[in-house]
């Protein structure tokens, strides 16, 4: 028997796996340290900016559909969602730079209204070069098994860029000299990592191919919904999402738990120069940072294994129990596991829940394209693509926001010194950092026991693209 052509081979995965590490990476900037720069140095409030940043993230979701329509009816010989990341990345970096230029505001209107905005047209940019990107998935080719190569890659990707400006920021502070972040280091890390992001994904644009044919379609509000109560699957999808959208805010509140769970470390780099609270917020993430990766390396095996399904299920209640048992250590147990050592090591363990956090998710809606053509005939990429953007973008605005808030409600304040900081606040952090993450995990696991493309349906789905492929090449020969 010939062996099968490879459509899509490894170092074209790992190219578009590179690009999405440059969009996250502008992302994980203004997921990390968008909160902190509003109340260090804009002296914003910090349960304001939570309550803000929740209102113009659902604001700019409207855009999502508007997004996925103009994708959907686009004509370029280039392809359908290429052109869209070459034209979104330099707008959403420059962006994403201005984004942290101190404004002397003379009043509190003036700096929550550019607070507002700003936020907006930084999340609409966002979904112009977030959706396309992660659509670039279901069309790099017909194979299932190739397309699970390039979500683990991409999966694997994502979650380093998302911690990146946590590493680049603490180094700038070294080069400049400074303890603390100030507005020149701030600035500095988003033009390091917006010219990075830009090199990236130039290269992934350069070498990435759609050899999926898609043929337009309408996402607009109206077809996301129909779309949603029509397509089962889809919409289970979806709720993997917003049920466990606590899963990120740990994450998103990495740089004020960094100041309120180790406080008393303090790192001397020489030349009198050292580097404490917010940070050290690679410190208090290495313990999870190292098993997450490893986590996110065996996942796509797993998976290969065990299916979709049993994959998802096994790291989520794993992720659950540690959780919670952690959350209660910390709390209940606070003279053995309230140590800097203790917290590393409670975090390695808590890392191996995150194989499947992002990885599961565009398996099973890559999979949804194909299963919904399969059944209906029917292939509309952009309206699920911007189904997706959108409970990826409404979790990560509840994720965001309840975190920043439940930190806000510890009374903790940017300008807080480590005297300041009381054993009640960190447990409040805690609930934030460990507790709902946990529980969160556990319920974006009821909607995946009731996903069918697996097994059996998904050899259906892998059997019908490879028919698919054999006579869109025969169609081309003639």
């Amino acid at each position: 028997m010939e062996q099968k052509k490879k459509v899509l081979t490894f170092k074209a995965a790992l190219l578009y796996g590179l690009g999405i590490f440059g969009i996250q990476m502008l992302i994980g900037m203004l997921n990390s340290y968008q909160s902190q720069f509003y109340t260090s140095i804009l002296g914003a409030e910090l349960t304001k900016c939570a309550i803000i940043i929740l209102v113009a993230k659902i604001i700019s979701s409207c855009a999502d559909p508007i997004i996925g329509s103009i994708i959907d009816r686009s004509h370029f010989k280039s392809g359908k969602m290429k052109p869209f990341v070459a034209m979104s990345i330099l707008p959403f970096a420059i962006l994403t730079t201005l984004m942290f230029i101190n404004i002397p505001f003379p009043n509190d209107i003036l700096k929550y209204g550019y607070i507002t905005l700003t936020s907006i047209l930084w999340n609409i940019a966002m979904s112009f070069a977030d959706i396309p990107s992660q659509g670039m998935l279901a069309l790099l080719s017909p194979d299932s098994d190739e397309k699970s190569m390039a979500a683990g890659i991409s999966n694997t990707m994502k979650s380093i860029a998302l911690v990146v400006p946590s590493v680049v920021i603490p180094i700038v502070c070294i080069l400049t000299g400074s303890a603390t972040i100030g507005t020149k280091e701030y600035l500095i890390t988003a033009g390091i990592v917006s010219i990075l992001a830009i090199a990236l994904v130039a290269a992934m644009l350069k070498t990435s191919k759609e050899t999926v044919e898609s043929t337009p379609d309408n996402a607009s509000f109206r077809a996301m919904f129909t779309e949603l109560k029509n397509n089962r699957m889809l919409l289970l999808t979806f709720l993997v999402y917003i049920l466990g959208f606590g899963r990120n805010i740990a994450m998103s509140i990495g740089i004020q738990a960094s100041a309120v769970l180790i406080h008393e470390v303090t790192i001397p780099i020489g030349a009198g120069i050292t580097l404490a609270g917010e940070n050290l917020s690679v410190l208090l993430g290495i313990g999870s940072g190292i098993t997450s990766m490893i986590s996110i390396v065996i996942a796509p095996i797993v998976n290969k294994k065990l299916g979709t399904k049993k994959t998802y299920l096994l790291f989520g209640i794993y992720g659950t129990v540690v959780s919670v048992v952690c959350f209660c250590l910390y709390v209940f147990a606070q003279s053995i596991f309230r140590t800097i050592p203790a917290l590393i090591v409670m975090q390695f363990f808590i890392g191996f829940m995150f194989g499947t956090h992002g990885y599961t998710p565009m398996i099973m809606l890559s999979d949804t394209v194909d299963y919904t053509e399969m059944t209906t005939g029917k292939r509309s990429e952009g309206v699920q693509y911007a189904v997706l953007s959108l409970g990826v973008k409404l979790a990560n605005a509840f994720s965001v926001a309840v975190g920043i808030f439940i930190v806000g409600l510890s009374g903790y304040v940017g300008t807080m010194t480590y005297a300041d900081i009381t054993p009640h606040m960190q447990n409040v952090v805690m609930v934030a950092y460990w507790l709902i993450p946990g529980l969160c995990t556990f319920l974006s696991c009821i909607p995946v026991m009731f996903y069918k493309i697996d097994g059996e349906v998904k050899e259906q789905v892998k059997e019908f693209m490879a028919k698919k492929e054999l006579k869109q090449d025969t169609t081309t020969t003639k």
